[in-house]
């Protein structure tokens, strides 16, 4: 099932005087179940073509069509609803409220949908599990390590049952262990589910465990490899 397509995407950015084409003509289908990394040097487009495909940005030109439905003819509001219900995000730097508790974070989409607190503190506490945190789960950011951090998005992020998941560069902060473990963690979750996971990533130990390979320079797909 198709998940996500993009026409002839292009991005510009304007810096003064300066033009940057961040992204230029990108034709992408995202199906169901696939396990993609995004991956090119740093200025390559990787960030950007992430953000257009969760609906966090909207395109110079070209088109994003997430679940057959063109972005550009959804309203503001239109667009938070799909991002909410169909795509779930893992950053970088975690993006955890410090001041919520684990299980607190991962309820927060479900509140933000209206689900009631007993139903949203009851998938929070069974996404925690399956990411072995239930001992952490009234625990805040700040007394947990990277790892740990880093677990707790990734459930944020799938709380909703969202088609896709979108990951910048998960690994980027955790040292070798932990991230063999997000990477093992998010593969077992991607065999489980039906949600796409789409990664921006210059990391080599994501890149091998991964099925498909999407290669950007300067805003160009220049190879796009399944294993």
């Amino acid at each position: 099932m198709k998940i996500v397509e993009t026409r002839k995407l292009r991005k510009t950015y304007h810096f003064g005087d300066v033009e940057v084409n961040a992204l230029q003509d990108v034709d992408i289908v995202i199906e169901a179940s696939e396990f993609i990394a995004v991956w090119g040097p740093s200025g390559s487009g990787k960030s950007t073509l992430c953000n257009l495909v969760g609906l966090l940005d909207s395109p110079t030109s070209g088109q994003v069509i997430v679940k057959e439905t063109p972005a550009e003819t959804l309203s503001d509001a239109q667009l938070s609803e799909l991002r909410n219900e169909s795509i779930g995000f893992v950053f970088q730097n975690f993006n955890l409220v410090p001041v919520l508790s684990a299980l607190e974070n991962v309820m927060l989409p479900l509140q933000v949908q209206g689900v009631s607190k007993k139903e949203a503190a009851d998938r929070a506490g069974i996404l925690l599990e399956e990411v072995e945190l239930s001992d952490r789960r009234d625990h805040r950011p700040s007394k947990m390590s990277g790892g740990q951090q880093q677990r707790v998005a990734i459930a944020r992020a799938l709380v909703t049952d969202p088609h896709l998941v979108i990951a910048d560069e998960p690994t980027a902060n955790l040292d070798t262990r932990n991230a063999n473990l997000i990477i093992d963690l998010m593969r077992k979750i991607n065999s489980e589910r039906d949600a796409a996971f789409v990664f921006s990533t210059h990391d080599d130990r994501l890149l091998d465990r991964v099925d498909r390979r999407i290669h950007l320079q300067d805003g160009k797909i220049i190879g796009d490899d399944r294993s």
